[in-house]
Protein backbone atom coordinates (compact mmCIF):
# COMPACT_ATOMS: atom_id res chain seq x y z
CA UNK A 1 0.00 0.00 0.00
CA UNK A 2 0.96 3.32 -0.73
CA UNK A 3 0.96 6.06 1.81
CA UNK A 4 -0.54 9.03 1.19
CA UNK A 5 1.60 12.60 1.13
CA UNK A 6 0.09 14.68 3.50
CA UNK A 7 2.81 17.70 2.76
CA UNK A 8 1.32 20.90 2.05
CA UNK A 9 2.25 22.73 -1.20
CA UNK A 10 2.94 26.23 -1.01
CA UNK A 11 0.00 28.09 -2.52
CA UNK A 12 2.93 30.94 -3.96
CA UNK A 13 4.28 28.19 -5.55
CA UNK A 14 1.68 26.65 -7.05
CA UNK A 15 0.06 30.07 -8.49
CA UNK A 16 2.67 32.77 -9.93
CA UNK A 17 0.10 35.45 -9.85
CA UNK A 18 0.05 35.55 -6.12
CA UNK A 19 3.59 36.54 -5.79
CA UNK A 20 2.66 40.06 -7.43
CA UNK A 21 -0.27 39.93 -4.58
CA UNK A 22 2.52 40.11 -1.74
CA UNK A 23 2.12 44.04 -0.90
CA UNK A 24 1.50 46.00 2.19
CA UNK A 25 -1.25 47.90 0.55
CA UNK A 26 -3.48 44.27 -0.01
CA UNK A 27 -4.01 44.34 3.31
CA UNK A 28 -7.18 42.26 2.31
CA UNK A 29 -5.22 39.25 0.86
CA UNK A 30 -3.02 39.89 4.53
CA UNK A 31 -5.76 38.96 6.61
CA UNK A 32 -5.82 35.27 5.30
CA UNK A 33 -2.49 34.99 7.11
CA UNK A 34 -3.47 36.75 10.44
CA UNK A 35 -5.49 35.14 13.42
CA UNK A 36 -8.62 36.96 15.18
CA UNK A 37 -6.54 37.95 17.69
CA UNK A 38 -3.89 39.70 15.46
CA UNK A 39 -1.14 37.08 15.49
CA UNK A 40 0.64 35.69 12.16
CA UNK A 41 -0.27 32.22 11.20
CA UNK A 42 2.88 30.12 10.98
CA UNK A 43 4.31 28.74 7.80
CA UNK A 44 3.62 24.99 8.90
CA UNK A 45 -0.09 25.70 9.69
CA UNK A 46 -0.80 27.49 6.21
CA UNK A 47 1.63 25.81 4.04
CA UNK A 48 3.89 28.74 2.77
CA UNK A 49 7.46 28.07 2.07
CA UNK A 50 10.17 30.18 4.21
CA UNK A 51 11.38 32.26 1.37
CA UNK A 52 7.29 33.45 1.07
CA UNK A 53 6.56 33.08 4.93
CA UNK A 54 9.58 35.96 5.67
CA UNK A 55 8.50 38.12 2.64
CA UNK A 56 4.36 37.83 4.08
CA UNK A 57 5.41 38.91 7.81
CA UNK A 58 7.51 41.49 6.53
CA UNK A 59 4.56 43.03 4.69
CA UNK A 60 2.05 42.36 7.48
CA UNK A 61 4.61 44.40 10.07
CA UNK A 62 4.34 47.03 7.50
CA UNK A 63 0.83 47.05 7.01
CA UNK A 64 0.45 47.06 10.85
CA UNK A 65 2.75 50.26 11.47
CA UNK A 66 0.73 52.47 9.11
CA UNK A 67 -2.43 50.84 10.67
CA UNK A 68 -3.90 48.66 8.04
CA UNK A 69 -3.98 46.17 9.90
CA UNK A 70 -3.94 45.35 13.97
CA UNK A 71 -1.43 44.80 16.15
CA UNK A 72 -4.00 43.10 18.02
CA UNK A 73 -7.35 42.80 18.59
CA UNK A 74 -9.73 44.15 22.27
CA UNK A 75 -11.74 41.26 22.22
CA UNK A 76 -14.33 43.43 24.28
CA UNK A 77 -14.98 45.19 21.48
CA UNK A 78 -17.11 42.21 20.32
Amino acid sequence: MKMMNNKRVCPFKEDSSLIKKINYKEHKFLKKFITEQGKIIPGYVTGVSAKYQRMLTKEIKKARNIALLPYRVDVRNY
